[in-house]
């Protein structure tokens, strides 16, 4: 199956996008320039700017900060700045003070005076070993590729971060559909009669109800939050799976090697789960990666309306939110980037299970 598909030129691309944003988003915090938590880091100053933009910044340390010292904490939830940020347009020394030219907007600046001790460890005595830290450590310049966000945030960091809540979404649901799904499904496929008459009635019901608003219900019972609403969309796309997955077992359960295993006094549930469900490998399949693009839109949509992921947590959906008006404010890009990120990850997932029903010569 695997030579058969890499054989396929958009499989392979495919691929290669769902493998890159897995493991940017493994390493999302060690990849993006702004590795605080949330990649919430703002510097007023700098809102709104466009691709490309590169501004010299001043690092100011913050006092009574605490370095939390765990690696893994930080490499998963990312690390707290010690250092305040000023943009500055330049710079010179004036005895033992640095007099800096504060950045305020285009066009626009002030003067501020920092004493060097303020700016370097204390036991630096010599006021050109200050200097020479000062410019070493304290003063860099930052070039921001995709541009700043309306509160001043590197967009860059937060589609690195943000794809966490991507990828996350996505195994969630379809961990959660697949297993509800595959359970009832393959029950009221093979045992039939009153229990495939209540599955089916369920289903039946919850196709009835539009995914949106029956996700809007389950988030408003047990709340918006970052796991709730994974939670909440892969409740909501397991009925999906279980029609399919019914259909298969019924076709299935009249083969000569199902009816062999029952005479030889093999129990139904060992009949379902050995027998049955290994030879349907092939739609699951395909019904994950048909789930895991459409967990991507819902979790996207969810956020745009307010009841996905909540600030300052990043998402795809949430940055589209923030940003929309932009697009005819001369500023587009600020909510495109996170929609080409969409389209081409949900792309990538459509055009996967399409080679993946091919070579698996999936009938429906």
């Amino acid at each position: 199956m695997i030579r058969k598909l890499l054989k396929r030129p958009s499989a392979v691309v495919a691929l290669c996008i769902i493998a890159i944003t897995c493991f940017v988003s493994v390493f999302a915090y060690v990849l993006a320039p702004d590795n605080t938590p949330s990649a919430n880091t703002m510097i007023v100053e700098l809102g709104a700017k466009q691709p490309g933009f590169s501004k010299q910044l001043l690092y100011i340390p913050i006092s009574g900060y605490q370095q939390h010292g765990n690696r893994f904490f930080e490499w998963f939830n990312g690390t707290p700045s010690a250092y305040k940020a000023i943009p500055i347009n330049g710079y010179w020394f004036n005895s033992e003070n640095v007099v800096v030219r504060h950045y305020v907007d285009n066009g626009i600046e002030d003067t501020i005076i920092y004493p060097l001790t303020q700016l370097v460890p204390q036991g630096i005595a010599s006021v050109t070993a200050q200097q020479d830290h000062l410019l070493k450590h304290n003063i860099k310049t930052r070039t921001f590729y995709l541009g700043t966000d309306r509160y001043s945030r590197d967009i860059l960091s937060r589609l690195l971060v943000g794809s966490r809540v991507t990828i996350a979404v996505g195994f969630i649901a379809v961990l959660l559909s697949l297993t509800i799904g595959i359970f009832l499904g393959a029950i009221a496929g093979y045992f039939g009669g009153w229990a495939d008459n209540i599955v089916m009635w369920f289903i039946n019901i919850l196709y009835a109800i539009p995914t949106l608003l029956f996700v809007f219900a389950i988030t408003l019972t047990i709340g918006k939050g970052f796991w709730e609403i994974f939670i909440a969309i892969g409740l909501s796309m397991w009925v999906g799976a279980a029609r399919l997955i019914r259909g298969q077992v019924m076709a299935l359960r009249e083969m000569e090697y199902v009816s062999a295993a029952k005479t030889l006094g093999i129990g139904d549930m060992r009949i379902i789960f050995r027998h049955i469900l290994p030879n349907i490998t092939g739609p699951i399949m395909v019904i994950a990666a048909g789930n895991f693009a459409t967990a991507i839109l819902i979790e996207a949509g969810l956020s745009f309306l307010g009841f996905g992921v909540q600030p300052p947590n990043p998402s795809w959906g949430l940055m589209i939110k923030e940003h929309y008006n932009f697009l005819i404010t001369g500023r587009p890009l600020l909510a495109l980037i996170p929609g080409i990120a969409i389209m081409l990850l949900v792309y990538a997932f459509n055009i996967l299970g399409n080679a993946l029903r091919d070579v698996l010569d999936v009938k429906e």
